[in-house]
């Protein structure tokens, strides 16, 4: 049985991806939303796909915690991410990976309400955890893979 196993895993076809120094990357950065906390971008583009950074609950304006509730902190978090896909030249509408991150999973309901009025058409693959803790003390981080428009 070993041996059909080693063949068979010999068998399969190999695709190599070449990552070299000609690869595109474009930076994209909102005034819009809040001014990273490090030494990081917004978002970056490659090909046809963007990969956002966390957003906490951040004021655009203040750089701090928009309130100390997961409502509001959940609704401010996706207002910086769609800001930011707008930036990249993409959409809520685009988005097809969604990883949240929580201070506590027991929000996991609350959240799902604020999240399903973001997420009207399409409603995109999704993960959620539990942490132990988030920039600024935030009790929520969404960060997201979109396409491009």
């Amino acid at each position: 049985m070993k041996q059909f196993i080693i063949l068979f895993l010999f068998a399969l076809p190999v695709t190599i991806i070449s990552c070299s120094s000609s690869r595109k990357l474009a930076v994209a950065d909102s005034k819009d939303a809040p001014k990273v906390i490090g030494p990081y971008s917004h978002a970056i583009k490659t090909g046809k796909l963007i990969y956002t950074s966390g957003q906490i609950g951040l004021s655009p304006v203040t750089n701090t915690l928009v309130g100390s509730d997961i409502a509001t902190q959940t609704s401010q978090a996706l207002e910086n991410l769609k800001a930011i896909l707008l930036e990249a030249g993409s959409d809520l509408n685009h988005v097809i990976k969604v990883t949240v991150f929580l201070k506590d999973l027991n929000d996991y309901a609350k959240v799902n309400e604020i999240y399903a009025g973001y997420f009207n058409e399409i409603k995109p693959a999704r993960s959620a955890v539990q942490v132990a803790r988030l920039p600024k003390d935030a009790l929520i981080e969404i960060e997201c893979v979109a396409t491009m428009k």
